[in-house]
């Protein structure tokens, strides 16, 4: 079998040209991605190398504007998986007053998820609920967590500041993140069975990055 031509790239060169190899497929594809959202949906397909993305991401109105500010004002980050925790720039973030927080393997939670029947996502979203300040939630995991948010959101009067939306899977995976684009909260979600902590985290990273 002939061996395809390696093509020769800097270390330092990688990300952006693959960035480059990104925006040329987008155009054959004949894909133009809203200027607003542009860097966001490129950050994902570059995680993913899967350019579905470009069909399926779906944002609230100004919804990277929003989170942006929210991040510049001290917003924390919390994830339903330290995956994603471990993969978002928590040095930039930190430049702004925010902290990143998974309570997935919390002792506390563990014990109450098993004592109520439920997932421990569950749990972690009521948990982070109480943080005295603006929360970012980026679900890429546990479409529970979004469906506990939801719930929470109907409840009471509290509202996260801002819901990344972006589990992988195949029940309640699709429902979850529709039930998060009915709320009056500013969101990204990717539509459909597609995402992960490693989605989730290139998200948060992408819109860190345009500070």
């Amino acid at each position: 079998m002939k061996m395809k031509e390696i093509m020769l790239v800097q270390p330092g060169e990688i990300e952006s040209r693959s960035f480059e190899i990104i925006s040329e497929e987008l155009k054959m594809r004949n894909i133009v991605l809203p200027k607003e959202q542009e860097l966001v949906t490129k950050r994902v397909i570059h995680t993913s190398a899967d350019f579905d993305y470009a069909e399926t991401m779906t944002y609230s109105e100004n919804a990277v504007a929003i989170a942006k500010e929210l991040i510049r004002n001290g917003a924390h980050i919390v994830t339903d998986t330290n995956m994603a925790l471990a993969g978002i720039n928590k040095k930039t973030l930190a430049k702004f007053g925010g902290e990143a927080h998974c309570f997935m393997a919390d002792e506390q939670v563990m014990v109450i998820a098993k004592e109520r029947g439920v997932t421990r996502a569950t749990v972690s979203m009521e948990m982070a609920a109480q943080i005295k300040h603006p929360v970012i939630f980026a679900v890429g995991n546990a479409p529970t967590a979004l469906i506990r948010l939801y719930e929470m959101m109907q409840e009471t009067d509290w509202r996260p500041a801002f819901v990344i939306g972006v589990p992988v899977g195949f029940v309640n995976v699709e429902v979850a993140k529709e039930l998060i684009m009915e709320t009056d909260v500013p969101y990204i979600v990717n539509r459909g069975r597609k995402g992960g902590s490693n989605v989730a985290a290139a998200i948060c990273n992408a819109i860190l990055y345009q500070l």
